[in-house]
């Protein structure tokens, strides 16, 4: 825990000394987005504590129905030991105040473990699996949407789409199952379950980059199957927008080379709704996987948060929750910040 604390002390001293890098205009206009963070994150933990508690079922509860040997006493001692007995205002107070301590509180689980030691351990999962399907369906994505868009409406434009259509098409869940059957069990080419083999201790460290490398390779496909779909749909719209507009009529006009026009000029506008993507794709990173980490059974940030919603676990369920705003709110700075770099008119209007 004092490792992840101090990872987010480091983010936090970074962040300061490349805000102090740049302009003083563009220092404001960060320190401002960040100071009216602090009511949007408010609001979202009022209202996400406030549906959390609405839903039906309490912790002490679930599964303790249908159970003889616990009582009507028992319940109540349960929960005036989790402070569920306490009005929902004096609920929120108190969990807010340790959340400014960032302390997240127990689970309500039987292990009784910290929250944000539950979110420590498995959060690397998750990430890595997240951020490697992002990169891959960057890399991927974006060439497949300029090509369609220069070559329109050929063959290959026409192929791309049907594949588009396909990615769309096709569940995940479905997806991971073909996969896991053709590859992992008839042709025993790739693992279909867990981070690691039976004896990943024993083996080196290269044979084990491997091993963990051989079980990601299916999670990671699943998960950028859909996003490369949609991504390289969104390059190309951009694209086509960008190259009918004036100022590239104009600078064929002017002789540029058509290699300049569309790498330099039409390139850097039509990412625009790319930057868009990738900013609100951010929360993704750590809810967006649920069904991927379920079907192959990996231990990560997704598959925590399904299991603590199931079992009212309202700490490490409004844990999660508090993580992904942050992270929503983040991604749209970020996103922000991306447009002013891409476009020089949002630049400039800024530091007026």
């Amino acid at each position: 825990m004092a490792n992840f604390y101090s990872a987010i002390q480091m983010a936090a001293i970074c962040s300061i000394l490349i805000c102090l890098r740049y302009s003083p205009a563009v220092t404001n206009y960060l320190l401002k987005r960040l100071a009216g963070m602090i009511p949007l994150l408010f609001g979202i933990t009022i209202i996400s504590f406030g549906m959390m508690h609405l839903a039906p079922g309490e912790p002490v509860v679930v599964g303790q129905e249908f159970n003889p040997k616990v009582s009507a006493q028992d319940i109540e001692r349960l929960r005036a030991y989790y402070g569920l007995d306490k009005p929902l205002y004096e609920q929120y107070l108190e969990w807010l105040k340790r959340l400014v301590q960032l302390d997240f509180g127990k689970s309500f689980s039987a292990d009784g473990r910290d929250v944000i030691d539950k979110i420590a351990e498995r959060i690397p999962v998750t990430l890595w699996i997240n951020i490697l399907a992002m990169l891959l369906i960057i890399l991927i994505a974006i060439p497949i949407g300029i090509i369609s868009a220069v070559k329109r409406d050929s063959w290959l434009d026409k192929c791309m789409t049907v594949f588009v259509f396909i990615g769309f098409a096709i569940p995940s869940f479905w997806l991971g199952l073909l996969l896991m059957i053709t590859l992992g069990v008839n042709m025993n080419l790739l693992p279909i379950s867990g981070l690691h083999d039976y004896n990943w201790q024993q083996m080196g460290f290269w044979q084990q980059q491997f091993d963990l490398l051989s079980h990601l390779l299916l999670p990671i496909f699943v998960s950028a199957i859909g996003g490369l779909a949609g991504m390289s749909r969104f390059m190309r719209t951009g694209m086509l927008e960008v190259i009918s507009s004036d100022y590239i009529t104009t600078a064929r006009a002017m002789g540029v080379p058509e290699q300049s026009i569309r790498y330099r000029l039409a390139l850097k506008n039509a990412l625009l709704p790319i930057i868009t993507l990738l900013g609100l794709s951010i929360p993704g990173l750590i809810g967006g996987s649920v069904i991927v980490e379920q079907l192959f059974s990996l231990p990560g940030m997704g598959l925590l948060f399904f299991e603590a919603v199931m079992s009212r676990d309202y700490p490490l369920v409004m844990g999660i929750t508090v993580i992904g705003a942050v992270l929503t709110l983040l991604g749209n700075l970020i996103a922000d910040i991306s447009y002013a770099w891409a476009d020089p008119r949002i630049r400039h209007g800024r530091g007026r």
